[in-house]
């Protein structure tokens, strides 16, 4: 088989799997136990392009008593465990500042209930297998996972002097029989009564795994969590303007491509006819880590990922400039292409990289849709430095190799 039946197998072979994954991604596929549900299908929108509530909570503590990141951070587990309550598929809920918190529920239709799920005083209850109420969260000091003798993972449980005595009585008279751990009236544990506990000092045992342990404990320390939750702030998005915000930033996003495909034509030719190719081919490969990954769509999303579009472009612009400049001198196309890739590497390189560095700013010390956009440039970035450098130079070097283009014209304007 000759160098120039390779080239054209070669350049085949990017096209062929260019258009499985066009088709993947835009009917979805199945191929035993995979299967790839249609774009539309599998890309998740946020609260601002399919509407739902937003709600910014503040931490008061209780007169005499601090906040701490502990308590902070069990406040967030409450509210995360009262969420999957309303069974929202991609809820946000972070620390914003040291004393509030951020929920964004996307999709929910019913916010009054929302609100009042999300809003109400954390109960937590130890109740005895006959109904009768042992404990409440005021009596619990202090819940930490820990490993057993046994290197098992366990939670440990501190009660005050009231508790303790409580807890003696109820452990006597529950002997071998569960009593169960309430969280605003739902059982997050129901642990057997192996002993009498008269210290208050109790462990729950049967845990899967370290991590279960953690989250119970920080579940019991948040429902006796000293500070109460106040709404400061509370938005019903609607969906009617998130889907015009969403028809807008795409059919924006689709007169760029079309300009940007046009000129790279135009301009460049043969290379920028392989640039476009390449870029198509990092739009499915951006939309399919999201979809690998399954990101949450935002408006700063889309426009994180439409700006790393133009760097994508940019990249190829520098290398093709620098190709048209060997061209010029006389070099012949394999070997102008070769000079060109390597004289516009550490441009492309610099500035992506100092990009990328922004981008983790953003990402560590932004929040909500700041941390999206940073994602997404991110994530663009770097899947438009493979096209840029990977593909759109396969492609050119075999179709030099397959000699279909000879003329130098048709590389340089």
């Amino acid at each position: 088989m000759g160098f120039r039946t390779k080239s054209l197998l070669k350049i085949a072979l990017i096209f062929i799997l260019a258009a499985f994954l066009a088709f993947s991604l835009l009917y979805g596929i199945k191929i035993g136990p995979y299967k790839q549900e249609p774009l539309a299908k599998s890309i998740k929108l946020g609260l601002d392009l399919q509407g739902g509530v937003y709600v910014l909570l503040e931490a008061e503590p209780k007169p005499g008593q601090e906040l701490t990141e502990e308590k902070m951070n069990s406040a967030v587990e409450v509210i995360r465990k009262r969420v999957d309550q309303l069974g929202v598929a991609e809820p946000l809920i972070t620390r914003q500042g040291s004393n509030r918190i951020r929920v964004e529920l996307p999709g929910v239709k019913d916010s009054q209930k929302a609100l009042e799920i999300i809003g109400k005083t954390a109960s937590l209850r130890f109740v005895g297998p006959d109904g009768t109420l042992i404990l409440t969260g005021d009596n619990v000091r202090d819940a930490r996972a820990i490993y057993g003798q046994a290197n098992e993972p366990m939670v440990s449980l501190k009660l005050d002097d009231e508790g303790a005595k409580k807890f003696a009585e109820a452990t006597k008279k529950y002997l071998n029989q569960p009593i169960a751990i309430l969280l605003d009236e739902e059982i997050i544990s129901a642990p057997v009564v192996r002993a009498v506990i008269t210290n208050g000092e109790a462990v729950i045992e049967g845990l899967e795994s370290i991590d279960k342990a953690a989250e119970l404990a920080a579940l019991i320390r948040g429902g006796a969590l000293p500070v109460d939750l106040v709404q400061r702030e509370v938005r019903t998005v609607g969906p009617t303007l998130g889907a015009d915000s969403l028809a807008k930033s795409i059919a924006a996003g689709k007169i760029g491509v079309i300009l940007v495909i046009l000129f790279m034509i135009l301009y460049y030719r043969i290379p920028g006819l392989v640039a476009d190719i390449a870029l198509m081919i990092y739009v499915m490969l951006v939309l399919a880590i999201f979809i690998a990954i399954g990101a949450t769509l935002t408006l700063p999303g889309i426009a994180g990922f439409i700006l790393s579009i133009g760097m994508a472009v940019d990249a190829n612009v520098l290398i093709f400039e620098r190709f048209k400049e060997e061209l010029r001198n006389g070099k012949t196309l394999r070997s102008a292409l070769d000079a060109g890739f390597n004289r516009a590497m550490l441009t492309i390189l610099d500035s992506n990289i100092t990009t990328i560095i922004a981008a983790v700013v953003l990402f560590y010390f932004g929040s909500g849709s700041i941390k999206g956009f940073a994602v997404t440039l991110i994530i663009g970035i770097l899947t438009s430095m493979f096209t840029a450098i990977v593909v759109t130079r396969m492609l050119l070097s075999n179709i030099i190799s397959s000699r279909l283009f000879v003329n130098k014209k048709l590389f340089s304007a």
